[in-house]
């Protein structure tokens, strides 16, 4: 699997660098707040879970299954696979995604959840990639912005596979020309 590998990207303690300080500026922005912080699924699951250990507030977690991606790129189709456990009436919410790329599947569940109710709804993601942007997407807390290369590991990854690497690597094109 790391043979597949053509560099890493952003390090295992670089990651780690990035969670605490989007975790204390979180913990400022919220205090006071009725936080409920949704991860997209799948890729968001080693990122979400450690900034919610890194923000210091009492907040709700949740989950939506959602997908727009067949091998390495965006379909433009977002389809949600799973819904939440919860309502978000009146509460604001903290989006938890490990990309923002293309801005469509971001931007379609921002409007889906402020049109169920939402007072507020911010982005938080671990990687920006601008120069893949379709869609005007703006997230408010940015862990690090990467060119547009394809990426995988740390939750990221390329049809099911690499999401358990501990870092950010580029994907060999060898790799997913197969």
């Amino acid at each position: 699997m790391k043979n597949d590998i053509l560099k890493v990207l952003i390090s295992e303690d670089e990651i780690k660098e990035i969670i605490k300080r989007l975790g204390k500026q979180i913990t400022k922005d919220y205090m006071g707040k009725d936080l409920v912080v949704i991860g997209l699924l799948k890729g968001c699951n080693p990122f979400m879970a450690d900034l919610i250990r890194q923000i210091d507030l009492k907040l709700d977690v949740d989950y939506l299954a959602v997908s727009s991606y067949a091998g390495t790129s965006s379909t433009g189709d977002v389809k949600i696979r799973l819904d939440l456990n919860q309502s978000v009436l009146g509460r604001d919410v903290l989006i938890a995604e490990d990309i923002v790329d293309t801005g469509a599947t971001i931007t379609t569940i921002k409007k889906l959840l402020l049109h169920r109710g939402a007072k507020s709804v911010k982005i938080v993601t671990l990687l920006d990639k601008p120069a893949g942007r379709l869609m005007e997407c703006y997230p408010e807390y940015i862990g690090t912005e990467i060119p547009n290369e394809f990426v995988v590991g740390y939750g990221l990854d390329f049809n099911e596979k690499y999401r358990n690497l501990p870092y950010v690597g580029v994907l060999k094109p060898a790799a997913y020309e197969k």
